[in-house]
């Protein structure tokens, strides 16, 4: 399965069986070699990488570029107008980092912090609606209750997005990452170019201390940027911001659910919960895969030789089930020792949301077991539907039972 740039494309290994199986796929491949040319379900072809040292390395390597220009021919992600695709996740060094200050002074873990109490106010109050959900109807779904509109809120107040349009957002976003069809893809493109195009009119035409409004000073004061990378930073932290929390609290939780004696050590112990976040991120962070890179010169990963141009896929999801780093990686151990993991990134392209990632995960998960002690799987564990790709693995709902 490994070799060099002359390897056949392999049939997918994303096909039939992975939805079932995802990390025994990727056991099995971590297994045969550490770099894989595989195809992709449109039948793209790639480089798969599957060991933890080769992806660490991989995600703080310079010359695995994020820019398209240094794309050849293959997978290169979603199709976007430029107005949303001049984002942090496709630029290198200097255009990258140039965004990034602009933006991480709202991002800082002193300005988090600051957060706090909107963050609480905001989880007690889904919570809240949680609980009534369950103790009116006997069952209610987590996702749709808590999950989803938890990161809504808390990005939205952050970018002043009215509160008319969030949930369309989601739904958009979701489109937009599992469409149906071509179809749904092309409009949840369009209709999210519509949307962030108007939110920057409208932020620009009523300014406030947002952070949005921030970065059109930026814009139109100082020209620090140009209008397809406000567009663009806009989107990318609205999506981001609010799906992987989403998916976060919705596979953390299911978690904890589904291996009672660490629910059981975390509620008699519940100051253990940072520490079991960060395990979660490890174990059920929904991002199979970091964003595609693009070689600018051949190179060496793993033993195998990749040239300039083909696409790198570097598999988070298989690098946090290696056994050469974490001992029984298939096991969920809050007590873990070793707490590294790869799930926000690492080098130039390291989240730049993880601080407001960590608290609403851990005061969301902290409000659930807390309200709701005798919180159990509202379904079978095999009945639950889960949206999964070759880029990640999450939930669809997850209903839930039994709040006292």
């Amino acid at each position: 399965m490994s070799g060099t740039g002359e390897v056949g494309v392999l049939a997918q290994p994303f096909g039939a069986g992975f939805a079932g199986d995802p990390y025994g796929v990727y056991a099995r491949l971590r297994a045969e070699g550490a770099v894989h040319r595989v195809a992709l379900p449109d039948g793209a072809a790639v480089w798969l990488v599957t060991r933890e040292a080769d992806v660490r390395e991989g995600l703080a390597d310079s010359r695995l570029s994020v820019d398209k220009k240094h794309s050849g021919s293959g997978f290169k992600g979603f199709s976007l107008p430029p107005a949303l695709d001049a984002n942090l996740l496709n630029m290198d060094a200097e255009d990258h980092l140039r965004l990034r200050r602009l933006v991480a002074q709202g991002f800082t873990p002193r300005h988090v912090e600051g957060m706090r109490a909107s963050v609480q106010a905001a989880v007690d109050g889904f919570a809240d609606r949680l609980v009534a959900r369950v103790e009116g109807e006997g069952v209610a779904d987590v996702v749709a209750e808590f999950a989803r509109p938890l990161p809504l809120k808390v990005i939205g107040d952050l970018f002043a997005v009215p509160e008319g349009d969030r949930e369309r957002f989601s739904r958009w976003v979701a489109g937009m990452l599992t469409p149906a069809s071509r179809e749904e893809l092309a409009g949840a493109v369009q209709e999210m170019h519509r949307f962030f195009v108007g939110l920057v009119a409208a932020r620009r035409a009523a300014p406030g201390g947002d952070v949005l409004s921030g970065l059109i000073a930026a814009r139109d004061a100082e020209d620090r940027l140009n209008e397809d990378e406000l567009v663009s930073l806009a989107f990318l932290i609205l999506m981001a911001g609010s799906e992987n929390v989403q998916h976060l609290l919705g596979n953390g939780l299911f978690a904890l659910l589904t291996h009672p004696g660490q629910l059981a050590a975390l509620r008699e112990r519940p100051e253990l919960l940072p520490e079991a976040v960060e395990e979660l991120l490890r174990y059920a962070h929904a991002n199979h895969t970091a964003i595609r890179r693009f070689p600018t010169e051949p190179v060496e990963i793993g033993g195998v030789r990749i040239p300039a141009g083909d696409t790198v896929l570097l598999s988070l999801a298989s690098a946090h089930r290696d056994p050469a780093r974490y001992p029984e990686p298939d096991r969920f151990d809050i007590g873990r020792a070793d707490k590294g993991h790869l799930a926000l990134g690492h080098g130039l392209h390291y989240c730049l949301g993880a601080p407001l990632a960590r608290m609403q995960v851990t005061l969301g998960l902290g409000a659930l077991l807390r309200r709701m002690p005798g919180m159990r799987l509202g379904v079978t564990a095999e009945a639950l539907e889960w949206s999964t790709t070759f880029r990640f693995h999450a939930l669809r709902a997850l209903p839930v039972t039994g709040s006292r």
